[in-house]
């Protein structure tokens, strides 16, 4: 009778946290870091508790603790990040927020923000990480990133602009050859006069498209600049953060916030997660890019790579060293380099893999290997 009695509980609980947060079903358990951050741990913790009255089972990884939170314990960020990422490995959450995170080449993030004008949400794609080393592929890939977050915050039909910026007229070329090939994207039309889906500042503003494409290093200023405009930039106050790293194949949900990120955005960022985690974001995914590759997408990066190599000269081939652990990283490269730098690795023996870290393009390899790696490179004029 008991137990009986404590289902029932339970039952009614989960429809109150349910009607409260509008969705039912399990809680999403979110992983959240709360060291580094430039505003403290208290900070990171008001927004686990934010989250959590929305209905996330929230579990924070730092020193502090709160009714309704579940802390695991570490002694320092570096600790809880590791933390984090084994936490996110073994299944043993759906997802993390956290505020640094050495994503591949191929994977990037898609932010979310709210635009000043008309408070109007807008998906930024993107804004960390690198989808290609290639700038127009990178936007073409994207655009379909974006696509991917907002269709998982359920946006069914989502219009998609081209900031102003350079390679948005090639990038939009390329994107139409995957709509006459049979790709549903929708196009948003410039509130500015002239019209056109490319995209002026007076749209970012307005949040004219549902999502704003545009390279990942003006993504993420436009992102700090959307969150902080009303504090002097030291404090993101508005918006949902940075996003999470989304790529072909890649499904570990880690979103990425800033160190100088508030607890509302924070909180975002933990919500965000929440929603992509209940309406499937990696099985969205999958989707999408089977329809984008039915439209030709193969075909149109292929174009583009092409398009951009000299004419003389054939690319060496060099055969990648069998895959080994890399928990090194060797920064201070420039990111159209990377690829060129890891084959200077390669060449000689060493394993390495190119990522994108808080901070920038990364070479990572074995700690092993990590002082004649660096040799190497700085031999090679790669790093200074």
């Amino acid at each position: 009778m008991k137990n009986l009695e404590q289902t029932v509980a339970n039952a009614f609980l989960q429809m109150a946290e349910g009607l409260e947060s509008g969705s039912f079903g399990p809680k999403p358990k979110i992983a959240l870091t709360g060291m580094g951050s430039e505003h403290g741990e208290e900070n990171a913790m008001k927004a686990a508790v934010m989250a959590a009255a929305k209905g996330v089972d929230v579990v924070y990884i730092g020193s502090l603790e709160h009714e309704g939170i579940t802390t695991v314990h570490v002694n320092d960020d570096e600790e809880g990040h590791k933390k984090m990422e084994q936490m996110v490995e073994n299944g043993e959450v759906d997802g993390a927020v956290t505020m640094h995170f050495p994503f591949p080449i191929g994977v990037s993030t898609v932010g979310r923000v709210i635009t000043p004008a008309r408070g109007k949400e807008m998906f930024v794609a993107n804004t960390t990480g690198t989808s290609s080393t290639n700038r127009i592929e990178g936007m073409v890939l994207n655009t379909i990133y974006g696509i991917i977050a907002a269709k998982s915050c359920g946006v069914e039909n989502p219009t998609v602009g081209i900031l102003n910026v350079d390679g948005a007229r090639q990038t939009e070329k390329a994107l139409n050859k995957l709509v006459e090939g049979g790709y549903d994207l929708h196009w948003a039309t410039s509130a500015r006069a002239d019209g056109g889906s490319v995209m002026r500042g007076n749209d970012v503003l307005q949040g004219t498209p549902d999502i704003l494409v545009t390279d990942s290093l003006t993504g993420n200023v436009l992102v700090k600049m959307m969150s902080s405009f009303q504090t002097g930039g030291s404090f993101e106050a508005l918006g949902y953060g940075y996003g999470p790293g989304i790529g072909k194949g890649y499904e570990k949900l880690v979103m990425i916030v800033s160190r100088a990120s508030g607890a509302p955005v924070i909180a975002g960022a933990i919500e965000y997660a929440a929603q992509l985690v209940r309406n499937k974001v990696f099985e969205i995914a999958k989707a999408e890019f089977k329809a984008a590759e039915k439209a030709g997408l193969n075909a149109v990066l292929e174009e583009i790579k092409a398009a951009s190599k000299p004419a003389a000269a054939a690319a060496e081939e060099v055969k990648c060293p069998p895959k080994e652990i890399v928990t090194a990283a060797i920064p201070g490269i420039e990111v159209l380099d990377l690829e060129d730098a890891a084959k200077v690795l390669w060449k000689e023996g060493i394993y390495a893999e190119t990522g994108m870290g808080c901070t920038g393009p990364l070479v990572m390899i074995s700690e092993a290997n990590h002082p004649k790696a660096i040799e190497l490179l700085k031999k090679a004029g790669y790093i200074g």
